[in-house]
């Protein structure tokens, strides 16, 4: 990752976002709606936590065959990354709720779902809401060697294959949260001093993780083993309801971002981007089956991730409403709005452009 951030436009010569941020306020405003969850967030809290942990307190009490155990995780994973997209990523965004602590508190259910707080935060919330899609600051570009999600990467002969083995490593997301990459985020940013909010004091911090992760371990692994369930049904339990999260947050993902149409901007010699930060975001991100009930209600709205970035600290509830509005003020002011119409085509076209990315440059 590179050191020094870069810095985006100051003046707005199209005055977009001071169109956009004023249409949006008064669409709350006229309607008298607050900017955070409401009943319906709530509601689907209750059923996404209860898909996730029903199936846990199943296999602990229920004598069962293997097949139906990995059902059951299969159950876990989908409601897993359910938590996380809804419940744990409106909490870190401050938009879950207008009272702080109940922030803070639907934010910490990343603690049950193997991640940290404060690595989540400053990788999300700070490098990539912020420099999102710039090679070298957005760390969601940064697969290491194994898959190339920028023309800036350098290429492998491997890469040429990267269409057909990316979706089997995508599945290693959470499972890799759960035993090196909060380790290795949490030395690096406490190294390059970067915070999210009140910045705490590394011992804190390092104890903080180190608490959760043995407490973490005990739920998920020791606990079951001690019940009496066989070990080695708990490890492959355990890796089955992190891989099927893993592949379907990696997925979401990445659909918002690695697609043809998104750009990989990079400042000037000066350090400077083009754009503004926000106009920044229309070059970088795309929607995808914007009109999908189910899509849009399972995603937690990083769907319309576009209205997301934009505005994340408006919870995803209201992104079906706003999104008329962003891309109204985004056409007037003759600026891009990308968006699939449906999963289906986005999910193409990512593959499509991760088998661009994985020719040998000369041919590209």
């Amino acid at each position: 990752m590179t050191n020094t951030a870069p810095t985006f436009a100051k003046q707005d010569n199209l005055k977009f976002f001071r169109t956009l941020n004023s249409r949006v306020n008064n669409y709350f405003k006229e309607n008298n709606i607050s900017k955070t969850g409401n009943w319906r967030l709530y509601l689907k809290t209750i059923i996404l936590i209860t898909v996730f942990l029903a199936p846990y307190f199943l296999i602990l009490t229920l004598g069962m065959p293997f097949w139906a155990h990995l059902l059951l995780t299969i159950v876990m994973g989908i409601g897993m990354a359910g938590v996380g997209m809804n419940v744990m990523h409106d909490g870190n965004h401050g938009s879950y709720s207008n009272k702080n602590w109940v922030n803070k508190f639907m934010g910490g259910t990343i603690y049950v779902l193997a991640g940290n707080v404060y690595n989540w935060q400053v990788q999300h919330n700070v490098l990539h809401h912020t420099y999102t899609n710039i090679p070298g600051h957005d760390e969601d570009l940064d697969a290491g060697r194994v898959i190339r999600f920028t023309k800036d990467a350098k290429w492998y002969n491997f890469h040429r294959f990267q269409q057909y083995y990316s979706v089997f490593l995508y599945g290693l997301l959470t499972f890799n949260w759960a035993i090196t990459t909060d380790f290795k985020q949490m030395r690096s940013y406490l190294k390059r001093k970067l915070s999210y909010g009140e910045a705490k004091s590394p011992k804190i911090l390092w104890t903080t993780l180190i608490i959760t992760k043995v407490i973490y371990v005990s739920i998920w692994i020791v606990l079951p083993i001690v019940i009496g369930i066989t070990w080695w049904k708990v490890l492959i339990g355990f890796f089955v309801m992190h891989y099927t999260a893993g592949l379907i947050l990696s997925v979401v993902f990445q659909l918002a971002h690695v697609v043809e149409e998104t750009t990989n901007p990079s400042p000037n010699e000066l350090g400077e981007m083009d754009n503004t930060w926000a106009i920044h975001q229309l070059f970088t991100t795309t929607n995808f089956a914007p009109k999908n009930k189910i899509v849009n209600w399972y995603t937690g709205g990083l769907n319309h991730q576009i209205e997301h970035h934009i505005f994340p600290n408006i919870s995803h509830v209201h992104y079906g409403k706003i999104a008329k509005i962003v891309k109204e003020t985004a056409q007037e002011c003759n600026l891009p709005y990308y968006e699939y119409k449906t999963m289906r085509s986005a999910v193409i076209a990512h593959f499509k452009h991760l088998k661009e990315l994985g020719m040998k440059p000369e041919l590209t």
